[in-house]
Order: structure tokens, then C-alpha cells, then sequence
């Protein structure tokens, strides 16, 4: 694997990669990888002739500067995951390298990004489409890899591709979760032995939901996955909203749509964790 830190030098090692018309698939990540990330890396390995994957935490999508001053970063053990599994390329750049200038781009997402995370975390979205795009710019993938964890993310990053007329195929991978349940996320090694043990309840309570859908009404779903949530005292419930898995929009009738899906954030302490689950009516 070879190690990248600049764009320049990025898309001249590619550029050896594509007069053999070699397809170019795409992993971007923060780091702090686990096993999710690895199996976002085995599919594109899978599916592409060169695989390429990048780690870079990202300034412009957090607005809560404590959590990117405590986001985990453990470049080595990173460095060596990605070595082992396979991966051709990682790109490793600095911010001044992605941030020369300011980016002052802002993106109407719509609806997308008014619910949700978008409505917790302003100006969160906006940051991920400023460096997703830089990346793809400098990458040029003919595939690119998220994991559905994001699940709002995925929806943003596609929506961001067409309005740009970005040439790549999103490719959204199942979550990978723990054995009892938890969903892998960074975020989990901050979790206190404590917290780590109570976690879990999060997806016991989204799969125990599912039994809900269609005799009980989208709004007694919700409440009683908030309250067994809230009643944790090591859990405190942001968000819990059932929408549908196109538009986002929340529904208050199963009939609203055939994808309805369940999101939710949930505070661990003053560990935020996301998950989600699909209603299947």
C-alpha cells in the first residue's frame, strides 16, 4: 500500500492506474477504523481494480469543537488495518492541504438535511459536502463507499452528486454491529466500561420496534422506543424519527410509504451514537 499526501501526488499515481482503464473505488473515512470500515474496504476491493481509501478528520462538519478536539485518532493501528486488508492507496492529507483557502461553498439540501441530524447539527451536512466533494475531486472514483449507519449522510452525499454531476456510483453497505447489537461506530472507544455495557439497549429497543409496525401507530412506535430509551439513566434519547427511507420526511402513517425507517441519536454519556432500523410493513 502506498501512502499519499498530497492531491498532486494522488492523481499522478492514479493517473499510472487509468490508461488500463482500471476501475478506481473509493473509502473515505476519519479514521479510528474498525471492522465496519474494513468491510466497506473488502467491497470495494471486490468490486474495483484499485482501491482507495483516505483518512482525514474533518474540521468543517463538526460544530461542536469538543467533539473533534476528542474525535479518536490512532493513525498507525489505521494505517496498518488498511495495509493488511488489501487497500492499493491511502491518502492522508493535512487540513492545510484540503483547506488551502476557506471554502465558503454553501449547499441547499432541501428538505434532506432540515430533519434529523440536520436539524441537531447545523451546518453539519454542509461540512460533509465540502470535503466528500474535494476528496472526489481529487480521487475521481468510478465507486465510492459510506456505510448506512449514516443513513441521512448517504442520502445528502447522493443528492450533492447529482446537483454537481459528479460521475460515481454511491454504494451504501449494511451497518456491521457488535455481537450484542451496537452498531460499530469510533465513537464506541470513548464509551466507559459502564456506558459500553448499556449501549447496546439502543438496538435491543429498535429491533423489539419492529414487532410494532402496522398494529400500533407510527407515533406510539416512537414514544415507546424514546421511554424505554430515557428510562436508561446512562442514555438520553436527541432524536427518534420514523420517515420515509427516500425523502426523509417524517410519516405518522405506516401506509405514508413502503420504506420507513427509524433513526435516531442517542446521547451515552457525552458519547452521541446513531442508529437505525427499517419497518418492514
Amino acid at each position: 500500500m502506498k501512502q499519499v499526501y498530497s492531491v498532486t501526488d494522488l492523481r499522478d499515481c492514479l493517473a499510472g492506474e487509468r490508461p488500463e482503464n482500471k476501475r478506481v473505488g473509493f473509502v473515505p473515512t476519519m479514521g479510528a477504523l474498525h471492522d465496519g470500515h474494513l468491510s466497506l474496504v473488502k467491497r470495494c476491493i471486490e468490486e474495483n481494480d484499485v482501491c482507495v481509501a483516505s483518512i482525514f478528520v474533518n474540521p468543517t462538519q463538526f460544530n461542536n469543537k469538543a467533539d473533534l478536539e476528542t474525535y479518536p485518532r490512532m493513525p498507525e493501528k489505521d494505517c496498518a488495518l488498511l495495509e493488511t486488508a488489501g487497500c492499493d492507496y491511502l491518502f492522508t492529507p493535512s487540513e492545510k492541504e484540503m483547506y488551502p483557502e476557506p471554502d465558503t461553498r454553501v449547499f441547499d439540501f432541501g428538505p434532506l438535511a432540515q430533519v434529523m441530524e440536520g436539524a441537531f447539527r447545523p451546518g453539519h451536512f454542509n461540512g460533509v459536502a465540502q470535503i466528500v466533494s474535494k476528496l472526489f475531486d481529487a480521487v475521481g472514483p468510478c465507486r465510492a463507499y459510506f456505510g448506512e449507519k449514516d443513513f441521512q449522510q448517504v442520502a445528502i452525499i447522493r443528492w450533492m452528486v447529482e446537483q454537481l454531476n459528479i460521475p460515481v456510483q454511491i454504494v451504501a453497505c449494511p451497518i456491521l454491529r457488535e455481537a450484542d447489537g451496537l452498531a460499530m461506530s469510533s465513537r464506541n472507544m470513548r464509551l466507559t466500561r459502564l456506558q459500553r455495557q448499556k449501549a447496546p439497549l439502543i438496538y435491543q429497543t429498535l429491533k423489539e420496534s419492529t414487532g410494532f409496525a402496522p398494529d400500533k401507530t407510527v407515533r406510539e412506535t416512537e414514544v415507546f422506543v424514546a421511554d424505554r430509551l430515557n428510562s436508561e439513566p446512562l442514555l438520553l434519547v436527541e432524536y427518534f424519527d420514523i420517515v420515509d427511507g427516500y425523502t426523509l420526511s417524517p410519516i405518522r402513517d405506516w401506509k405514508e410509504t413502503p420504506y420507513p425507517v427509524g433513526c435516531i441519536a442517542v446521547y451515552c454519556g457525552e458519547v452521541r451514537l446513531i442508529d437505525n432500523i427499517t419497518y418492514k410493513i
